[in-house]
């Protein structure tokens, strides 16, 4: 007699079963899985960035497409724990002898099932991890379509280099997991009070501290010996982003970025990931110095800053060279004297010291900054620089503008 053991077809089954931690936290019961990444969207709900649930915010498409790219590009990817809620429709079963902390944890799918999990925290990964997976597998579909289509030998070839990429791709992320805590919450309530309460406390990452940490920018990766010319020893906020009157420092961490990809591209230019990554650090740094050696050896102020003589305070209030606005017009300068005109550092002193007495803040009516064509880029009464970064673009051509012709106050 054919027997047959019904439990080991799941056909009827819209579940999937887990090994699982079960833990306690905020007086709930919280389970911790690792969800492979082409099974997550198979257990969570994925979000739709035209029908924002009412217990979370709307997604935003780029935001996802961004994540699901960063991990299909960076292979040593990270990225923290999804955070889930149970009303009461996953099963947990204990393995003997855990004391209740190890089990299976069966979970309801997605589409179809009768309470299945909702999404608290880490919407856009979720679409973004589907994005890609699905982008990666359209892709080989449309190479086998093609590769059905040619008879040319170099094609057919061409295609097949593309699919193995292409599916290398596809394998590393089928290997690859997130973790995903579940908490069991009944009450629609709480629930949503739970995602208010993430929302609340957390505390965002500055532009400071991503400069100093996200070494996968160049300008960023520098930071380190960059900030360790005199000019800028002990002068910079590792943390903050903004430069309040009292501050004691100079710039933050994120002008200092600011700064480095002013000289290596200009103020408004975008060094893309090609440039990023044929660009040799050591090269950058020097260059960096070299344009900080400018600044310290062109202007007064700046040279009493990196010898100690004068404070950052001091410097914003009674000088433009005190606005990070203006030291990055600076490095556009600097760029575009060192790319167009071929100047020499030492002429590129000589052009700063013949800006130096016109540095007085606020600037005058009179003087060289509200009487040309560089008025548009200042405040009606002169005391700062618009900050758009348009009109530190167009300030910095018209100063550059200046190095061969400079208007007769100059």
């Amino acid at each position: 007699m054919i027997q047959i053991e019904g439990d080991r077809v799941s056909g009827r089954r819209r579940e999937t079963t887990f090994l699982a931690q079960r833990s306690y936290q905020g007086g709930r019961i919280v389970y911790t899985i690792r969800v492979p990444l082409t099974t997550l969207d198979l257990i969570l709900p994925l979000p739709d960035p035209d029908q924002p649930i009412a217990d979370n915010r709307r997604v935003d498409p780029r935001h996802a497409k961004a994540f699901g790219d960063y991990i299909k590009a960076k292979q040593s990817w990270v990225a923290p724990t999804l955070l889930t809620r149970d009303n009461g429709g996953c099963r947990f079963v204990e393995v003997p002898d855990t004391d209740g902390q190890i089990g299976y944890l069966t979970i309801p799918w997605a589409t179809g099932a009768i309470s299945p999990l909702t999404n608290v925290d880490g919407q856009h990964r979720i679409l973004g991890i589907h994005l890609i997976i699905r982008a990666l597998g359209e892709e080989v579909q449309k190479i086998d379509r093609e590769i059905g289509r040619t008879t040319r030998a170099d094609r057919i070839a061409n295609f097949e280099v593309a699919r193995d990429k292409l599916t290398a791709d596809l394998k590393r992320l089928e290997n690859e997991s997130v973790g995903v805590d579940i908490y069991l919450e009944p009450s629609n309530v709480l629930a949503r009070q739970m995602f208010v309460d993430v929302a609340d406390n957390a505390k965002g990452i500055s532009s400071a501290l991503r400069a100093r940490f996200d070494s996968s920018k160049v300008a960023n990766r520098i930071l380190d010996p960059v900030i360790g010319h005199a000019l800028l020893k002990d002068k910079i906020d590792l943390e903050q982003d903004r430069m309040t009157g009292r501050n004691p420092n100079l710039m933050g961490a994120k002008h200092v970025a600011d700064l480095i990809r002013g000289v290596a591209v200009g103020v408004g230019g975008r060094m893309g990931r090609q440039q990023e990554q044929d660009l040799a650090d050591e090269v950058l740094v020097e260059r960096v110095h070299g344009f900080l050696n400018c600044l310290a050896d062109g202007f007064a102020d700046l040279s009493a800053i990196a010898e100690g003589a004068l404070k950052p305070v001091d410097l914003r209030a009674q000088s433009l060279l005190g606005s990070v606005g203006m030291l990055r017009v600076l490095a556009g300068v600097y760029h575009e004297l060192l790319e167009t005109e071929e100047a020499s550092d030492e002429e590129i002193i000589a052009f700063f010291s013949n800006l130096d007495p016109h540095m007085n803040a606020p600037a005058s009516g009179s003087g060289i900054w509200l009487s040309t064509v560089a008025r548009a880029d200042f405040e009606p009464n002169g005391a700062s620089l618009i900050m758009r970064t348009q009109n530190l673009v167009h300030l910095a051509k018209v100063v550059t503008g200046w190095y061969r012709t400079p208007p007769n106050i100059l």
